[in-house]
């Protein structure tokens, strides 16, 4: 099978996540795919081939080469599409030799460069495109397609050094789940790969440090006609509390480096307001400021209106997978030369969001986020070019031959 046919077949699968579920995966159909992806590893003749109860699939192609001192390194994807847009009935086709102009989806639907201007950096590739009504997946299923069929490249070309390959693919990383139960363990290996970025040539080995924050406000509620004194309104303190922090430190008014605080809900009324945040920055010490913020702002609400009205909860998700990556930069350099010996130029850039490889590095398993070629993920205009995925799963071959060759 070849790569671009077998990333259509994935595609076929609904594979969405559920932020409203507890159990793992955290929706039955996501396994239905992982049993699909097991029987094509066993096919393809791969070794260790195990899914566990969990979802999560792990594999090895055997190493052909006598130095004993190889490392062993992974590549990781996951196969769950985001709960933002559908993912059921997906009808990938190919736009062959695209030619800068509107690309009709279906009727009244149009993928067009004057709206996203990335599909010029494309002109005269092959565009895997929906058909304007559901994700296309690329995210991440592109990321497991180069994988394998990188795999399947090196065990047809044995000319090709290479120490022992692991791979493995997880649900939930969407709903930020992905890394929770992978067993770094049992994977086995001294550095890995997350082929779950954007466009050719990204490498990001920065991420955001994340927290959330539950602010809970209880107010007072008395008949408004006689609520002199005495009425506490927490639809009031809820824009209070909102005000208090920096209007210019937001998602939309940031970019690069630039961290924020982000408002996903709001639930109000007069006796009771519920506030959710997220918290983000790259710098640790502007991040730990960010939450002492949070905390600063409720005491001066409690101190105005009572002890125990404003309660903020602050917990941590995840840190700046450079932390972990920076003492081991060889896991970075190695990509970089690989891209540059397969003709990509790279783009090293910050991750503004998170990776299941954040999670990863700071479980002991260094772990840098390379390319997987698609663009505009998470909706209907998602689109990967053939020629993209093809360079990312040259630069995951060259990446297995160039770390045979490495010594400590």
């Amino acid at each position: 099978m070849e790569l671009t046919e077998r990333f259509i077949e994935y595609t076929k699968f609904d594979t969405q996540s559920s932020e409203e579920s507890s159990s793992v995966p955290s929706t039955g159909k996501q396994l239905v795919f992982a049993e699909y992806l097991k029987k094509e590893l066993l096919r393809e003749g791969f070794d260790d081939v195990i899914l566990d109860g969990k979802g999560y699939l792990y594999a090895t192609l055997k190493a052909n080469v006598k130095n004993l001192n190889a490392p062993v390194i992974g590549f990781i994807s996951h196969y769950d599409t985001s709960p933002d847009c559908s993912g059921a009935n997906i009808k990938a086709r190919i736009v062959k030799n695209y030619d800068g102009t509107d690309i009709q989806l279906s009727e009244g639907i149009v993928s067009s460069p004057k709206r996203f201007p990335e599909l010029l950096s494309h002109v005269g590739e092959d565009l895997i495109v929906t058909d304007g009504h559901t994700l296309l997946g690329a995210d991440d299923k592109a990321g497991i397609a180069e994988i394998v069929q990188a795999m399947c490249y090196l065990r047809d070309h044995k000319e090709i050094p290479h120490g022992d390959i692991r791979i493995a693919f997880n649900p939930d990383e969407e709903i930020g789940l992905g890394a929770h139960n992978f067993d770094v363990e049992h994977f086995g290996c001294e550095w890995a790969y997350t082929i779950d970025g954007g466009d050719v040539g990204e490498l990001e080995y920065e991420n955001f440090n994340a927290a959330s924050a539950k602010v809970e406000i209880r107010g007072v509620s008395v008949h408004p006609g006689y609520a002199k004194g005495k009425m506490i309104n927490a639809n009031k303190l809820a824009v209070e509390f909102a005000s208090m922090l920096p209007a210019d430190e937001t998602p939309e008014t940031t970019e690069g480096y630039e961290g924020f605080y982000h408002l996903i809900g709001m639930h109000t009324n007069t006796e009771s307001a519920n506030l959710s945040y997220i918290i983000r920055d790259h710098d640790r010490q502007r991040f730990e400021a960010r939450k002492r913020t949070i905390a600063e702002c409720a005491e001066v609400l409690n101190k105005k209106y009572g002890d125990g009205t404003v309660i903020a909860e602050v917990k941590d998700q995840y840190y700046n997978m450079k932390e972990m990556v920076e003492p081991q930069m060889h896991v970075v350099d190695i990509v970089l030369k690989a891209m540059q010996e397969c003709g990509v130029q790279p783009k090293v850039q910050p991750i503004r969001g998170g990776t299941d490889g954040a999670q990863l590095s700071f479980r002991g398993l260094p772990c840098p986020n390379i390319f997987a070629g698609g663009v505009n993920f998470h909706g209907p205009y998602e689109f990967v070019s053939v020629q993209s995925m093809e360079k990312a799963m040259n630069v995951i071959v060259k990446i297995c031959q160039i770390a045979a060759e490495y010594n400590k």
